[in-house]
């Protein structure tokens, strides 16, 4: 697991528990995708709009319980963004 999947991870659990929803992944992206590209933190082409959030959860959702973990979100981000 890189770094950069585990600040993205903690930037976009808003309510800090541990864990996403896919409302927290679609708000924080539409919300703070701007400043966590220009940050260096999200490539820019990662940025998309509730679609393509919504594929990103439904991606890392590997085991279909409608929350991701750490670990879930990871795997999936490190691979898509080239982080791994």
């Amino acid at each position: 697991m890189s770094d950069k999947a585990r600040k993205l991870f903690e930037a976009l659990d808003l309510d800090h528990n541990g864990t996403l929803t896919r409302a927290e992944v679609i708000i924080a992206l539409r919300t703070k995708g701007p400043s966590l590209a220009a940050s260096g933190d999200l490539p820019v082409w990662g940025l998309g709009d509730e679609d393509a959030s919504s594929a990103l959860f439904d991606a890392a959702d590997q085991n279909g319980d409608a929350m991701l973990t750490l670990e879930e979100f990871a795997a999936v981000v490190d691979r898509r963004f080239g982080w791994s």
